[in-house]
């Protein structure tokens, strides 16, 4: 059973009339041995009293960056040793702006600075009327913040604060307080001292200075494994061929673009990890030579000699220590799970993701993954549909169980 006793939680309430929502959602998280600390924007204040959350969560509330009095003020982090202090960060209501802010990065409230400080998972809880919510530019800032790792409970159907019916009503408070424990459950400090190393995105391997061959990996899911293993307290290096995506500062980045650069670095790090998860889609070849200058398109044809690029997971294998776990990833297009338990035994893999990128919602450039794990024992799990982030959580689930 998963409790919220002892957990610390930050809420924050933006201004829409679904604040009042807020007041309940305290009482139930305290209720249930939550300690909750409370933040409001200035436009929350226009909806409910900060005493009101103040009397509900027996802590001081949150308003202001700043102190009120401009004399006899002593200096003060709050927002760093807040930031620190939490298990989970909670928006409810989110509204429209805030998404917006957090989204670009923008720090201009209590609230909002506080978002920018944080170092665990963020829940945002949306409400908005159904035309403000399911605006192109809303849509896409919550389809950014998700493949940040940031979590969502989606509104519910329903009447509105204008009077129309249609999407943008809060959800109610027992969903998001499952929703809490559900993130709890793959929140708390498991992987604390651990030392994870991440491979993450393309390679790139060049055929003259212009031209190159590469792969439709995105990174998403390098990214998502990284950003799940930080939340849960380990120490996370990423080695990442070309992406666009952006990581924690506290997380190492070791950008790099070919093959052969990839192996560089992992060699270099990898004797300094407890745990290596090769999530990046690496070429298999490679052109033998590469031009110095760009490639004429001429009448006659073109060929481009390949060799094989060296294995990196293979190469590892000879070098690993006892006590260290190796996770390969396994994209296959048939025969996924014999195809996956031979690579599983020829690399020496602890154990195997395996995806195939045919199936809907699975594999390169969408925010989900559907996968199977197959261990060496031969154990064999499959999972569901899920976002990215709950995919990786599921990973380290099933890492953590190779030592139980």
């Amino acid at each position: 059973m998963i409790t919220l006793k002892t957990k610390k939680i930050i809420l924050g309430v933006s201004g829409g009339i679904a604040a009042y929502k807020s007041c309940y959602l305290v009482r139930e998280l305290v209720k249930l041995g939550a300690e909750v600390r409370v933040v409001l924007t200035p436009s929350a204040c226009e909806f409910i009293s900060p005493l009101t959350f103040s009397t509900l969560s027996r802590n001081e509330v949150i308003v202001n960056i700043f102190p009120e009095k401009k004399v006899n003020t002593k200096t003060s982090t709050w927002h760093i040793d807040l930031a620190r202090w939490a298990d989970l960060f909670v928006i409810a209501p989110a509204t429209v702006n805030t998404i917006a802010k957090i989204k670009n990065g923008i720090a201009d409230n209590a609230l909002t600075t506080l978002v920018s400080a944080r170092r665990c998972p963020l829940l945002i809880v949306p409400a908005a009327d159904e035309d403000m919510y399911l605006s192109q530019s809303n849509q896409k800032n919550i389809a950014d913040l998700k493949l940040q790792g940031v979590y969502f409970l989606e509104t519910e159907y329903g009447e509105l604060a204008s009077g129309l019916t249609g999407f943008g009503r809060m959800a109610e408070v027992d969903l998001i307080v499952e929703k809490i424990k559900s993130i709890i459950s793959n929140s708390h400090k498991d992987y604390l001292k651990k030392k994870i190393l991440i491979t993450s995105g393309p390679t790139y391997e060049p055929i003259d200075p212009v031209r190159f061959i590469g792969n439709r990996s995105s990174g998403k899911m390098g990214q998502a494994l990284a950003l799940a293993a930080f939340y849960r307290g380990a120490d996370v290096t990423v080695i990442t061929g070309p992406t666009h995506l952006s990581y924690p500062s506290q997380i190492k980045v070791i950008k790099v673009k070919t093959a052969d650069e990839m192996l560089d670095a992992v060699k270099k790090q990898f004797p300094k990890c407890h745990i290596f998860i090769s999530a990046a889609a690496v070429a298999d070849y490679k052109p033998k030579k590469v031009s110095p200058s760009k490639l004429k398109k001429n009448k006659t044809k073109l060929t481009i000699e390949l060799i094989e690029n060296k294995d990196i997971l293979k190469e590892i294998s000879k070098s690993k220590k006892r006590n260290q776990i190796v996770v390969g990833f396994s994209v296959e297009t048939e025969n996924e799970i014999s195809n996956s338990k031979e690579k599983l035994i020829k690399k020496k893999l602890d154990l195997i993701v395996i995806n195939n990128p045919l199936r809907e919602g699975a594999g390169f450039e969408v925010d989900t993954n559907q996968i199977y794990i197959l261990r060496k024992d031969g154990t064999l799990k499959q999972f569901p549909k899920k976002f990215k982030i709950d995919v990786a959580n599921d990973i380290l689930n099933e890492i953590k169980n190779l030592n139980e």
